[in-house]
Parts: structure tokens; sequence; C-alpha cells
């Protein structure tokens, strides 16, 4: 598997090309502003891009959107309530395959209602869901703090603490980390009631 982390954009964003190999099936992960230095590695790896993965539908993470699918032809992929008017939209417990690569969704709403991580490969897209050392805001049209607090203990929590952490911006100490380290490091991801980390979330 190829696995490349581009940091585009004004905000930090991070986007990324995951393909089965050089000249294979490929996705692209939140095209952001600036998606010239990715598209230039689809052509250089020669990949076959079939889907775009977005973790949400804010448009720091879908700019590229358009230009990578007229580029490549590949499919828009949302939860299906984001407002993208995409081309596949799913839910929680579905599977986006390109090639030999398969993506797991799992739907966490609290930065937006449309929020999804990507588990595929021992990795794992998190979007503004969770970033090294950090979560998402919840105070933006779309956001809710009960809702980031479900997601984060009762989805994110459950995941396999090998799966190495993908975030949508550079914000961390790190460009990646992992389940386990978040878990052991990460302070939202403490253990708190839901009235607790609503104070928290206040603050």
């Amino acid at each position: 598997m190829i696995l490349d982390q581009f940091r585009v954009g004004p905000y930090l964003n991070f986007t990324y090309l995951v393909a089965e190999s050089d000249g294979g099936d490929a996705v692209v992960i939140d095209p952001s502003y600036g998606i010239e230095p990715v598209l230039a590695a689809v052509d250089d790896r020669r990949v076959k891009v079939r889907y775009i993965l977005n973790t949400h539908s804010h448009r720091d993470h879908v700019a590229g959107n358009q230009e990578v699918r007229e580029r490549t032809g590949a499919k828009v992929v949302a939860h299906r309530v984001a407002p993208l008017g995409q081309d596949v939209s799913v839910e929680d417990g579905d599977a986006v395959a390109a090639g030999r690569l398969h993506f797991e969704v799992v739907h966490t709403p609290g930065h937006t209602k449309d929020s999804v991580l990507y588990v595929f490969e021992g990795q794992v897209a998190t979007g503004d869901t969770l970033f090294v050392g950090e979560c998402g805001r919840t105070d933006l049209p779309g956001g809710d703090p009960a809702e980031m607090y479900e997601s984060l203990q009762g989805r994110v929590l459950a995941l396999d603490d090998a799966l190495v952490v993908l975030p949508g911006h550079d914000y961390g100490v790190t460009p990646t980390s992992t389940i386990g380290r978040e878990r052991a490091e990460n302070y939202t991801l403490q253990p708190r009631t839901r009235d607790e980390f609503l104070a928290f979330m206040r603050e």
C-alpha cells in the first residue's frame, strides 16, 4: 500500500493519497485547497483514483473535490446527510472498496452531523473528529458537544490501539499518532462523565 500525506492550503489541512501500488487503484481523502501537489503525485504514480473520500463537508476538506473529480473521474463519497451532492452516500458500518483497498465507515457526529472516520489497512483517517492531542470544535454550525462525547467515548476509543491516526489538520506535535497514544495522552479522551465533558467543552 502507498500512503502519501500532503499538508496543503492555508489552514494546515492534510490531504491523503492512498493507493494499492504505483499504477493501481487509489482514493484521495479530504482534498483541500492547493490540491496541485496531490494531483502531481497521482500523475507521477500513475494511479487510478476511484473515489474521493470526504470525512465531512466543511469547505477546507472538500475544496479540491471538483478538480480531483474532473482530472480523474473519481466519485465523491460522503455520509448520507452531507450537503455535497455526493455520488456515493454512506452510513455507519458501510465499506468502500478501491481494488484491494477496503475502507470501513464509522459515523462520528460532533464536529458536524456528517463527520465520519475511514478505517483501512491499519490506519484511520479521522478528519476533524480527532487530532493529535485534541478533538474537533463543536461550536460551529452542525456541531454538538454531546454527540462529540458519544463519538469519542463510544466510537474512537473502541478502535484498536494499533491504528495509525491520520488527522485532518497538522495541529499536533507530530503529523500522525496512534489510537493507543491518543488514549494515553490526549486530554480530550480522558475518562469523564457526559456532564463533565460538556462542562469541559464549554471552558
